[in-house]
């Protein structure tokens, strides 16, 4: 019995660390088609009509998402989560009107920054394909780190720290 169960959670610590490698390059070759330009977000409209300007002082994850996208919905706690400790820009693609997008902010308990690009207009910009996608800048507002797919807390916390240096 015992020498089954060593088995199984053999095949499933080889599953998960196979999943993992498979994840992370599919996350590094959809990266390859990203604008990796300087930041251009200086100022924006947030949900509401209030204005986003840039910290010049500060790191920023950029982060595109959509209420539709399932793996967005899971993500969505640690962008809420590292809102509170750094600065943070989402970008809602296609996720209908300000008011539809705030609904969904106000039933899951986010107050994260959330600009509405109803039209893709800022994806297309920066080359976002998959959701959820996210940018990070350090303080010069080169970027630094992409991330196609889902990031954990602490791979976001870490990478933003990093940045920070």
């Amino acid at each position: 019995m015992l020498q089954k169960l060593k088995y199984y959670l053999k095949e499933i610590l080889l599953f998960t660390i196979i999943l993992l490698v498979f994840a992370n390059a599919l996350s590094i070759y959809k990266s390859f088609d990203l604008n990796k330009q300087n930041l251009s977000l200086r100022k924006i409209t947030l949900l509401h009509n209030n204005e986003y300007v840039q910290n010049d002082t500060k790191p920023l994850l950029v982060h595109f998402w959509a209420t539709w996208c399932p793996t967005c919905r899971v993500e969505a706690p640690n962008i809420q989560y590292l809102s509170k400790y750094y600065e943070v820009l989402t970008i809602a693609v296609k996720s209908g009107s300000d008011k539809e997008i705030q609904v969904w902010m106000d039933e899951n308990k986010y107050d994260f920054n959330v600009v509405n690009d109803s039209s893709s207009l800022i994806a297309s910009n920066y080359k976002i394909g998959v959701f959820p996608t996210s940018l990070i800048y350090d303080k010069n507002k080169s970027l630094v780190f992409s991330d196609v797919g889902y990031t954990s807390t602490w791979g976001l916390f870490l990478r933003m720290w990093w940045a920070t240096l």
